[in-house]
């Protein structure tokens, strides 16, 4: 009988499928990733092909294993890691999706989330979920599908559909329909889930009038999703969470304090916060982190809805640059003091100013402004939204953070992760492997088959660069003040 000493990771992004395989050491062996379609079919909708998203994420999964060389019967497990809140409604007779994915950066459903406040149950919804009423969620997108594609709701209410985040559609999928389940931390995203109790809540199903019939099963993040048969081998999938609870648990967040930022198409700031939740007065959001061997431990979080998703920006609207990676060589390019600011409220401003309305904007521009200095300002935005998330989120927990640990796509550009430093006066720590959301899910999955236990996470995590603060504070103050006079100009725009 072959060894098991592999962990397959499906990381299934914003902008891109990518799946990594991992050894018995969590080094990286191979990994593949294919960019997925963006599709905006009206002002501020953001929408996926869910088919596309399951082809991708099954092409790199072949890709990894050809390229390694890998037999199927060497894996131990395989572990889904995905974007949040991200809405798939499919029919469960022919596994056919009744209308594309609604994307998490999707804003169609501002209204209903209005007509939800103004009737007065924001309040009931924060208490039970930990979530602010917003577009962000899948609960109306669900909503939405349900009332505005032809024959979907008496489908819905005969029990003929099925939805899932991303996470959901994956597992159903690979198991041959089999499985029909979430878990803690994606389901705390759905604005559906209490939180406390772990189950959905009956009364906001009412309110939004969804189907109970629709939803998966909760189950907690390590444990029996099924198994995925490749080429004859079953492999069991072991671990499920959303993208920024697998990265917080791949940055070794186990204790209350510790936290993490992500820097991907978006950018979210998590802070684990034990075994209870523990809600904000600052517009961070309560969520589920995870649960492994009935033990669920919470995180309050803030979400930058526009990072990384900037600099894609710069380079496929803009045409700015050739490559994410450009960005660091204009910014640097810049050396006298131009106080050009972006702010890339494209989908409104998440925590913790949370303005459905807000619309990107940029201000300083003089004559003598060049794509140089709107590049390095475009950069520069990324660390100012996390720097509002942080100061809120100190608030909230009543401490100062000493190191930030930091992952993600972004988090490769020297610019940024110094600037970041700077402007936070905050020590900035990038480990070796900054892919944490894949490595997250495969410790899980780890742990699910066990290859890992929890203690074997923190011997294996390896810093590659700290970055130091260097910014004089009359500076950082005066830039960080222009920063909230800007982001103030960009808010309640649409009417």
């Amino acid at each position: 009988m072959k060894q098991k000493k592999y962990i397959i990771s499906l990381d299934q992004g914003t902008t891109s499928s990518r799946t990594i395989l991992f050894d018995s050491k969590a080094g990286i062996v191979a990994e593949s990733h294919i960019e997925t379609t963006q599709i905006y079919p009206n002002h501020g909708w953001v929408e996926q092909d869910p088919e596309e998203i399951f082809r991708t994420q099954m092409e790199t999964l072949n890709n990894v294993l050809v390229s390694a060389k890998v037999d199927p019967g060497e894996i131990a497990a395989i572990g889904i890691a995905n974007q949040r809140e991200t809405t798939v409604i499919w029919d469960k007779n022919t596994g056919k999706p009744v209308y594309n994915a609604i994307v998490w950066q999707d804003v169609r459903t501002t209204g209903i989330c209005k007509a939800i406040t103004e009737a007065g149950h924001a309040p009931y919804i924060k208490e039970t979920t930990g979530l602010v009423v917003d577009s962000y969620f899948s609960a109306t997108k669900i909503q939405w599908i349900l009332d505005h594609v032809e024959g979907v709701r008496e489908k819905a209410e005969k029990g003929d559909l099925l939805f899932g985040t991303i996470d959901t559609w994956l597992l159903w999928k690979m198991t041959g329909g089999k499985v029909h389940a979430t878990d803690f931390s994606n389901a705390s995203r759905t604005m559906l889930f209490d939180i406390r109790k772990l189950k959905w809540d009956d009364k906001i199903l009412g309110i939004t009038g969804i189907p109970k019939t629709l939803l998966p099963e909760v189950r907690e993040s390590v444990g029996d999703f099924g198994t995925f048969n490749f080429e004859g081998t079953e492999i069991p999938i072991t671990g499920v969470a959303g993208d920024q609870q697998s990265a917080l648990f791949g940055q070794a967040c186990f204790e209350k304090g510790d936290t993490k930022n992500t820097y991907g198409t978006g950018c979210f700031l998590l802070m684990n916060t034990g075994g209870k939740p523990q809600f904000s007065d600052h517009g961070m959001l309560t969520t589920v982190a995870w649960g492994i061997d009935g033990d669920v431990n919470y995180a309050l979080e803030g979400s930058v809805f526009v990072g990384g998703a900037a600099i894609q920006w710069l380079r496929d609207g803009l045409k700015m640059i050739d490559t994410a990676a450009d960005s660091e060589y204009y910014a640097k390019k810049v050396q006298e003091p131009h106080e050009v600011f972006v702010v890339p409220a494209f989908s409104g401003l998440g925590a913790p100013f949370w303005d459905m309305d807000a619309r990107g904007a940029i201000f300083g521009i003089t004559r003598d402004t060049t794509k140089d200095h709107l590049i390095k300002a475009t950069l520069e935005s990324i660390a100012y939204q996390s720097k509002d998330l942080l100061l809120a989120m100190e608030e909230d927990a009543g401490t100062k953070l000493t190191t930030l640990k930091v992952d993600g796509g972004a988090s490769a550009n020297n610019y940024l992760m110094q600037f970041q430093a700077d402007i936070l006066n905050t020590k900035v720590e990038r480990p070796e492997v900054i892919e944490t959301t894949a490595l997250g899910v495969a410790f899980m999955a780890g742990i699910g088959a066990g290859l890992w236990k929890k203690e074997d996470i923190l011997k294996q995590r390896r810093v590659q660069h700290v970055f130091a603060p260097q910014m004089k504070e009359d500076l950082r103050t005066k830039l960080f003040k222009k920063w909230r006079k800007a982001v103030k100009k960009s808010m309640d725009w649409e009417d």
